[in-house]
């Protein structure tokens, strides 16, 4: 486990890098979205999660549904005093709007911001490897294994930010499985 403040101590003195994050149950409680979209599209089963007009209403404005998570707010505050570009790489499907990239820069109050990566999703291969390794990004935060295992690939670290108990994306994953430090009360 680690917290903000020994991340902090440890990167003190060194220059400023690149820093990417997931979205949803990472810097975004984003369970009323995916619970709504369920609901809206597909109430037996998950073919929403396959339906671009439910990744057109996600990614188009009920982000303002999501709550932004306490660690992030922590973790985005502590990068931007360092100086470090943040980069937001998500496992979603895009879609034409841009609603977003700049919510999420007026969420968490970002200075320069890069357009959100919308890396999409695969069962053969981890999408947001070659978005990490373009980036040169150093430390990757994300809460499911594959955002450990796509920072592993593209050699940063991948630090686990614990997804919250009540998150509709289960099952829960477990937290330090990769040999990953995990943040300690990031699962608000």
């Amino acid at each position: 486990m680690v917290s903000v403040e020994e991340l902090e101590k440890e990167l003190a003195g060194k220059a400023p890098m690149a820093v990417g994050f997931d979205i949803d149950d990472t810097t975004l409680f984003s369970t009323p979205v995916f619970y709504r979209g369920k609901q809206e599209f597909s109430p037996d089963d998950y073919s929403y999660l396959n339906n671009q007009k439910f990744w057109d209403k996600a990614n188009c404005g009920w982000d303002k549904f999501s709550m932004p998570k306490h660690i992030a707010e922590q973790l985005i505050e502590m990068h931007q005093k360092r100086g470090d570009d943040i980069y937001f790489i998500t496992g979603r499907t895009g879609s034409e709007c841009n609603f977003t990239t700049p919510y999420l820069q007026k969420t968490f109050h970002i200075k320069n911001m890069h357009d959100v990566v919308f890396a999409g999703s695969s069962r053969d291969v981890y999408t947001k490897t070659p978005y990490i390794k373009e980036h040169d990004i150093k430390i990757y935060y994300g809460d499911a294994d594959g955002d450990i295992i796509s920072a592993r690939q593209a050699g940063a670290e991948g630090i686990r930010v614990m997804r919250a108990a009540n998150s509709s994306y289960t099952p829960i994953p477990q937290n330090g499985i990769y040999g990953e430090r995990v943040l300690k009360d990031s699962q608000f």
